[in-house]
This record gives structure tokens, C-alpha cells and sequence, in this order.
């Protein structure tokens, strides 16, 4: 077992709206809120299920997927889509949903995954809108009363 030195996810993960964060400002990917435009590639492994399938056509429909194509990540998102098909089967092992969860956080697909990576999708129209600030307080000292010497109010 290793000891010392820095983990991966050790620490707090990088926020894009951190104060500090100009030293690192064009290493945030942001991704299309619509999603990848376009079909799905071509399923790259063996003979696909149809469950498989349609996860894939998914899949590739999502923002994260604009990254996919351009770092070549079909193979992975492939198996990424297989074992989660086998991990939905009522008979499965544990272990085959621990590694769909990995393959999620390595494909973008979770929030923390998302951080790490560094992708953000952009801000939307469908958003909801800021939340209108409170009404300004009355100030300290406009909630002071003068009071004349011998006046007890």
C-alpha cells in the first residue's frame, strides 16, 4: 500500500466559481446544455443487445458527449454502456455496479466526475431565474432617534 503523496480526489475538488481560479480559467470545458447534436457513432464492441443499444443512443445525446468525440472515448462509453446493461440484471455481482459507478465518474456522467474533469455545462435558458435580493435593511443608523436632552422618549 502506497503512503504519503497526493490521491486521486484527495482534497476539495476545484470549484469554477472560486475566487482563485484565474490561474487555471481555460481548463474548464464548457459543455452545450442541448447535448451532442447528431446520431450515435457506431457501436465499436461485439454484437450489442438492445438494451445496450438504446443506452448508447442516450448516451451520445448528452452534453458530456461533445468531449467523448473529441477525446475518442467510444470505446470506453461502449463498455461503459454494456456492463451498465449487465448491472440493471437482478442477479448481478455488487462489483459490476462499483465499476459502472467508476466508469460514470471517469466518463463525466456525475457531478464529481464532472469536477474532475473539469467540463461545466453552460449556463441555460430553461435555468431557473436568480432569486431576487431582499429588500435593503434600514441602515443602524437611520434607526437611531435623536433625542433631546431631558426627552426620555
Amino acid at each position: 500500500m502506497a503512503s504519503g503523496g497526493a490521491r486521486a480526489r484527495s482534497g476539495p475538488a476545484p470549484d469554477p466559481a472560486a475566487l482563485r481560479r484565474d490561474r487555471d480559467g481555460d481548463q474548464w470545458a464548457v459543455l452545450p446544455t442541448a447535448g451532442r447534436p447528431g446520431s450515435a457513432p457506431a457501436w465499436p464492441l461485439t454484437e450489442p443487445s438492445g438494451r445496450e443499444l438504446q443506452l448508447w443512443d442516450v448516451l451520445w445525446k448528452r452534453p458530456q458527449a461533445v468531449m467523448w468525440e473529441r477525446l475518442g472515448l467510444e470505446l470506453e462509453v461502449a463498455m461503459y454502456a454494456r456492463r451498465f446493461a449487465e448491472a440493471e440484471q437482478p442477479e448481478s455481482r455488487v462489483n459490476l455496479s462499483t465499476l459502472v459507478r467508476q466508469l460514470s465518474d471517469s466518463l463525466g456522467l456525475t457531478v464529481p466526475g464532472m469536477r474532475a474533469n473539469r467540463w461545466r455545462i453552460e449556463a441555460g435558458a430553461e435555468e431557473a431565474p436568480a432569486s431576487p435580493r431582499p429588500p435593503a435593511r434600514a441602515s443602524a443608523r437611520s434607526r437611531l432617534k435623536v433625542v433631546a436632552d431631558g426627552d426620555e422618549g
